[in-house]
């Protein structure tokens, strides 16, 4: 029995060619992520066994050894990018839902920034915060959503590899309580822009083009969502909007 009315109304009000899509998603997204652990296992056999091969390769004093060896690290290497892919691509496969509490945004974004301190010192970003400490509490899932606020500040520190201002911002609109992040980096271009949600899309070497639709899916499961302004050689802007609570909508 379901003991969530809304949840059982919102069902009740769908239509049978969205309640239909919405099962053909569910099934595919569980078929993919089966699919991806099937996949998953054999290729940790096969990178642990490239690592010992190499151990006995270097071991040996065959001429062949350095060309054996730098096959044996290609393929090592290849099998860890396979690997983080699956990591980013299951966890994209199976968030459906998140459990939500009341929590601060100041809070959450001010324990990312500090997690990134140390690599934004290397790296010669200055980081500014301009969090409104009279923003109210949002119902959120703080394991997730600092999951996502990462993946925003990890992308807008490597934009900016010889240094720049990264700016955090918490402020309210009339429906939303909202964060900016907006960075002095190297910025996108108008095709990048179009495509950076879309799953499987990166810009970036080596990238899973997971992180960012990783980010949206999970923004949205907080009945949230997240916009983009950039411009090549300025910057970019991220902004995440959260439902204002319903007692302080007027």
């Amino acid at each position: 029995m379901n003991d969530d009315p809304t949840e059982s109304e919102s069902k009740t009000r769908e239509r049978p060619e969205e309640a239909s899509l919405r099962r053909r998603y569910e099934e595919l997204a569980e078929l993919a992520g089966s699919l991806a652990h099937e996949i998953k296992n054999p290729l940790s056999v096969i990178h642990m066994n490239s690592e010992l091969l190499s151990e006995e390769i270097a071991e040996s004093d065959s001429p062949i050894r350095r060309r054996a060896l730098d096959k044996v690290e290609i393929i090592r290497q290849q099998c860890q990018r396979m690997e983080n892919l699956l990591r980013d691509f299951l966890r994209f496969a199976r968030l459906q839902s998140v459990e939500l509490t009341p929590g601060s945004l100041n809070d959450q974004i001010d324990r990312v920034l500090r997690a990134y301190q140390a690599q934004a010192d290397q790296s010669g970003v200055e980081i500014l915060r301009y969090l409104d400490n009279d923003a109210p509490s949002v119902m959120i899932n703080s394991d997730a959503l600092q999951a996502a606020l990462m993946n925003l500040v990890k992308n807008a520190l490597e934009a900016m590899e010889d240094g720049g201002q990264l700016l955090a911002r918490t402020y309210t609109t009339k429906k939303t309580v909202a964060i900016d992040l907006i960075d002095t980096g190297c910025g996108m271009d108008d095709n990048t822009i179009l495509h950076m949600f879309e799953p499987f899309y990166s810009s970036k070497n080596g990238g899973s083009g997971l992180g960012l639709p990783t980010a949206k899916k999970i923004i949205e499961a907080h009945g949230g969502r997240i916009s983009l302004q950039s411009e090549v050689g300025r910057g970019t802007k991220f902004t995440i909007e959260f439902p204002m609570p319903p007692r302080l909508l007027q």
